[in-house]
């Protein structure tokens, strides 16, 4: 019985002796894949450099996106004070105008009338401008009564006040009030542009009426465009305004756009995100209003510790780095990278001020750990 006992611990003992023999050979193992040992002749059939990583000044990047903008005062809206028919008009979207230039006819009985009553009321002013003046001399000579001459004098204030109405209606409608006598009443009116830029939309066509509140076209001024670049919550303590921006468009990340800040919005969107404006410093006719941008803000500069961008490999969406461990082998190592300059990028949190890494051939050393692993 006592031998039984004794053979069946004896078996337990060495069973737990086993599994603990096996524990080590697995984190071994699992070490093992992040090192890759090479033979010289590899070593440099690969090219593999080490370099000690380096401290260098860099320049922080704020890439930030938006689109072209038009402030309101850039942005005219084209009625009719007074309603009418479109009798002409040559305007399509996209059609440069300059100050001036009629950009189309209205017609209507009404604009008849309101010439008629001008004219027909400086006939009257004129009129009751004199008899007003004669009842004042009569009344000064008591040869007539102050009710006479208080009505006249009411009358031609009246009819002063009624002059000066239809003075106003007639600009506003776009008849030049001087220029109108008899010979040259119409029935149409001119809609002229009152600033140079072109047309965004049209909205009426030939013969339709359009009344006060309707608006014939839109115009816009594209000399005074500006860039609205979102931000996010995190970096608004970096905007600052007179900040400048290189601004670029996806088809041509090459061509840049000098920009500077004007304005930083105080509101703050549901996606956590601000408004910057900027000025373009120089107008080019292909900057287009609700074209897409992107922008860069140069932040200041600082010492942070870099290695060559060719050092850091991406692997399943990570970036990693090979540390030389020992004479021919190498160590692969998460990182996070930062700011990237001038093929150098910054390497976040890590203690490798001492440490040869691999500045050449890390690529080939991130295949031959994969193809180990398949094996």
């Amino acid at each position: 019985m006592k031998y039984l006992i004794y053979s069946v611990l004896l078996g337990l003992f060495v069973s737990c002796s086993k599994k603990a023999e096996k524990e080590p050979e697995t984190t071994a193992d699992a070490t093992a894949t992040n090192v890759a040992s090479l033979s010289e002749k590899q070593i440099q059939n690969a090219g593999i450099v080490t370099a000690l990583p380096e401290k260098k000044q860099i320049s922080s990047v704020l890439k930030l996106n938006g689109k072209i903008d038009v402030p309101p005062q850039n942005i005219v809206s084209i009625s009719v004070p007074l309603g009418g028919y479109l009798k002409t008009t040559k305007l399509l979207p996209g059609t440069r105008v300059k100050r001036g230039e009629v950009l189309a006819v209205m017609e209507d009985q009404q604009y008849i009338h309101l010439q008629q009553d001008y004219l027909t009321g400086q006939a009257r002013v004129a009129y009751l401008e004199n008899d007003y003046l004669r009842q004042k001399d009569l009344n000064k000579n008591k040869s007539s009564s102050d009710k006479i001459f208080q009505q006249a004098e009411s009358d031609y204030q009246g009819q002063q006040v009624m002059m000066k109405s239809l003075y106003e209606k007639l600009k506003l409608a776009g008849i030049i009030p001087e220029k109108l006598t008899k010979d040259n009443i119409s029935r149409s009116v001119s809609i002229h542009s009152p600033i140079n830029g072109y047309v965004s939309k049209v909205n009426v066509n030939i013969g339709r009426y359009v009344s006060p509140t309707d608006v014939l076209f839109e115009l816009i001024n594209p000399t005074d465009i500006h860039l609205a670049l979102k931000v996010f919550e995190k970096d608004l303590d970096k905007i600052k305004i007179g900040q400048q921006i290189m601004a670029y468009t996806n088809n041509a990340p090459d061509k840049k756009y000098p920009c500077e800040i004007i304005l930083v919005s105080k509101d703050l969107s549901p996606e956590r995100t601000a408004e910057v404006h900027s000025h373009f410093e120089k107008y080019e006719p292909g900057l287009l209003p609700g074209m897409f941008m992107n922008g860069d803000i140069q932040l200041d500069s600082r010492f942070v510790l870099v290695l060559p961008d060719d050092a850091i490999v991406s692997y399943e969406d990570k970036q990693f780095i090979f540390t030389a461990k020992g004479k021919n082998s190498f160590e692969m190592k998460q990182v996070k990278s930062g700011t990237s300059e001038n093929g150098f990028t910054e390497i976040v949190g890590e203690q490798l001020e001492n440490q040869l890494c691999v500045v050449k051939g890390a690529y080939s050393l991130l295949m031959s750990l994969k193809n180990k692993s398949e094996e």
